[in-house]
């Protein structure tokens, strides 16, 4: 199969050389046993499909809905979680000061207004909703929001601490408004307060369950959680305490964990499972065939890359100590291992065009997109020859990276092998399950680790948390001053474009040192039964079940 008509790159040896990758990627995938890889289609277009709400539709009143999870949550703590799939669960059980829109606007959830912010920008206030109350009985109010704050912002191992920002102290000065006091202006908080920062957790089961929280998670929500049987199921029933309880159709959410691709696709053709999220790019044009099924899908504020332990001996958020590799002490080869990956032709080929390659953790189609962070620079396996030559270091040179074990990673890691490989680098590519690359990454054990983000509507969400010096989520343990004080510039402004510009630097500077090489921009594909209405996914990637329900002419349980 020849890839020559997927675009001709200006130099002929970068040409050659993708021309040679598309053999090896077919080698590889025929050895691998894998679903074959497709030919590059061209002009491939796909339009959004975010669900769409219950509306004044004729809905079931209950009914038990059965998720296909595509991967096992870590614990469910809104403090310390840094898996997607808690952010899934949690939507359910666990609501938080702000939410997004379909339109990716930020609105009020547990607050009861957006916030009012001083004409410094070093005071935010915001009102509390009334009459909301924890699964508990607890009642909602400002104390309480203050008591999560304070440990989202202080308890040991916390994930959300670099996310609030330059925080001093919060005040509760009457049960309805919580004040936050700031250092510097920092106009993320919003968007922080709109993820999991701002999950709110009962007061009464953190005083009882102390760090264990996340065995006995108590919020408010419209449902409450009953159980959970590690690498199989998690459990939760309809909440007659919640607020808006008149809104929550369904009686039961169960969400059963499916890491395998092949077995989530076969459990929703024989509707043991009514919901399933990350669909394979390889299953999800046979399953839009099917007239029992419906294909939500909606592109993403996040990305897929590949980060390089620099510094990271200790865990995150300790100093960063000096890793004795070539990929750890020079840039000159992480620049080559950048210049190695042919983005275009691994996308077309392993995901059959239905993602896109990202060289950025910005969206090209957010408001802070700039030039600067849109670029993308050129696959040149010749260059990275030249720059290991540079570097002195020996050739094919071994590297080791961790990627979890699922059909679609394995796939495109041994794809992702082929392509550095033509740049001089000996991939040596090793499975983990999800749960242990997120420790794995948090302990610094890794030289390369292939894991994705699923994005924030704020930039700062997608590049400070990762790579400002002992930042929560620093996993590659990277420290730039230079760095550190564009990101501190552009969460103190307001102006959008001031920030798109000064984002686009800090892109520069990330590209020149790489501490995570951006590989692709995934597009998020979730299948429900066409007897379910209000299933909503939008672009920060969670699946939104809360207000699912079985339409009047469908069985309200599981089919099989």
């Amino acid at each position: 199969m020849d890839l020559r008509h997927q675009g001709r790159h200006s130099h002929s040896r970068s040409h050659r050389a993708r021309t040679a990758l598309a053999a090896v990627l077919l080698g590889a995938a025929a050895l691998a046993g894998c679903v074959p890889i497709q030919p590059v289609a061209t002009g491939v277009t796909h339009v959004d499909d975010l669900g769409t709400p219950v509306g004044n539709q004729p809905v079931q009143r209950g009914g038990h809905l059965v998720m296909g999870l595509s991967a096992e949550p870590d614990r469910l703590d809104p403090t310390t979680s840094t898996s997607l799939y808690t952010r899934y669960v949690m939507s359910s059980i666990c609501e938080k000061l702000y939410d997004l829109d379909a339109a990716g606007t930020v609105v009020p959830q547990l607050a009861a207004g957006l916030p009012t912010v001083s004409p410094d920008g070093l005071t935010v206030s915001f009102g509390v909703r009334t009459g909301a109350r924890f699964a508990d009985g607890t009642p909602l109010d400002a104390a309480a929001v203050r008591t999560s704050l304070q440990r989202h912002l202080t308890l040991k191992g916390s994930a959300r601490r670099t996310e609030m920002g330059p925080l001093a102290s919060i005040d509760a000065p009457d049960d309805g408004h919580v004040v936050l006091h700031f250092k510097q202006p920092f106009a993320p908080i919003t968007a922080a307060l709109a993820d999991r920062a701002g999950m709110i957790m009962s007061p009464a089961a953190l005083a009882a369950e102390g760090a264990n929280f996340g065995d006995h998670p108590v919020c408010v929500g419209p449902f409450k959680y009953t159980g959970r049987v590690a690498q199989t199921s998690i459990d939760m029933v309809r909440d007659p305490l919640y607020y808006g309880a008149d809104q929550v159709h369904l009686d039961a959410i169960t969400y059963r964990i499916m890491p395998d691709t092949v077995a989530r696709a076969a459990n929703l053709r024989s509707g043991d499972v009514q919901v399933a999220d990350s669909i394979s790019p390889q299953d999800v044009d046979a399953l839009a065939k099917d007239r029992h099924l419906h294909v939500l899908q909606t592109s993403s504020l996040g990305y897929w890359g590949v980060t390089i332990n620099i510094g990271n001996t200790d865990g995150t958020g300790t100093p960063p100590k000096p890793i004795d590799t070539p990929l750890a002490r020079d840039p000159r080869v992480r620049q080559a291992f950048a210049d190695a990956i042919d983005r275009k032709t691994l996308v077309a080929t392993v995901f059959n065009n239905w993602f896109e390659p990202a060289c950025s953790p910005i969206g090209p189609g957010t408001p802070y997109a700039s030039p600067a962070s849109n670029a993308c620079p050129p696959y040149d396996p010749a260059r990275s020859r030249v720059l290991l030559a540079e570097a002195g270091v020996p050739v094919p040179l071994k590297v080791s990276m961790q990627v979890t074990n699922t059909q679609d990673q394995l796939r495109y890691a041994q794809a992702l092998q082929a392509s550095v490989a033509e740049g001089g680098f000996d991939l040596t590519i090793v499975p983990v399950e999800y749960a242990t690359l997120l420790d794995v990454q948090k302990h610094g054990t890794f030289e390369l680790l292939l894991l994705g983000w699923s994005g924030r509507i704020d930039p700062y969400g997608n590049t400070s948390a990762f790579l400002a010096s002992r930042a929560t989520q620093n996993y590659s343990g990277y420290s730039s001053p230079e760095l550190d004080a564009l990101f501190t510039e552009a969460s103190r402004s307001t102006d959008t474009a001031q920030r798109a510009q000064l984002y686009g630097r800090a892109i520069q500077v990330i590209q020149r040192d790489n501490p995570i090489v951006y590989t692709y921009r995934l597009r998020s594909l979730t299948v429900h039964s066409a007897q379910l209405t209000g299933v909503e996914v939008y672009s920060d990637g969670v699946v939104r079940l809360a207000r699912a329900a079985f339409r009047a002419d469908s069985p309200a349980e599981p089919e099989g």
